[in-house]
């Protein structure tokens, strides 16, 4: 897992270099910083907004005596979109946007929901519960 997340750190950055070099190059250098802008204010914007209702959501069924459990993924999203859309660049951005956009989220949610398990089975991650 480590070896894969340093591989991600390196080529990640370099094709986000690459995009915008040509998006520089296609549209030009200011079109290309505002894009950027546009497309972080966005993501924020919508990364409060689904987070708002993900909490509010996650309230109610406390309140009702259920565990959140499936909100706790959205949550993860939610949240790993969120700081993916504050990166500069194109690819991280789109990204961003399927993590935070909730019909394209239930994907991200399996994936995730698979890597925790096979970290839980292989005793990596322990959950500790007290009584």
């Amino acid at each position: 897992m480590g070896k894969i997340l340093v591989l991600l750190l390196i080529i990640v950055p370099a094709l986000e270099i690459g995009v915008l070099l040509l998006s520089g190059n296609y549209l030009g250098v200011w079109p290309t910083v505002l894009l950027v802008i546009l497309t972080g204010v966005l993501g924020a914007w919508l990364a409060k907004r689904e987070g708002l209702q993900t909490i509010r959501t996650a309230q109610l069924q406390m309140q009702q005596g259920e565990v959140p459990s499936n909100l706790i993924l959205d949550g993860l999203c939610i949240l790993v979109g969120g700081v993916v859309l504050l990166t500069p660049g194109f690819i991280t951005d789109a990204i961003g946007f399927l993590l935070l956009i909730p019909f394209t989220r239930g994907y991200f949610k399996g994936v995730f929901q698979r890597v925790f398990s096979k970290l839980t089975q292989s005793g990596n991650i322990v959950f500790i519960r007290r009584k």
